[in-house]
């Protein structure tokens, strides 16, 4: 009885693996874009910047 729901259960999920790489591949290729669409904002290169300048202010040489 159990070995025939798990026989079944293998069955109906056959494109499931195919269907969860497609939607973590849009998923990451829409992070990634809106990533490179701040990083090349320009507030975004000022605020690095800012902090870099900063940061090199307070190191002690």
């Amino acid at each position: 009885m159990i070995q025939n729901l798990i026989t079944r259960n293998k069955n109906n999920e056959r494109g499931m693996a195919t269907a969860e790489y497609a939607v973590g591949t849009v998923g990451a290729c829409g992070v990634g874009g809106i990533l490179y669409k701040v990083g090349t904002s320009e507030w975004f290169q000022s605020l690095l910047q800012d902090v870099f300048t900063r940061m090199i202010g307070t190191l002690p040489f």
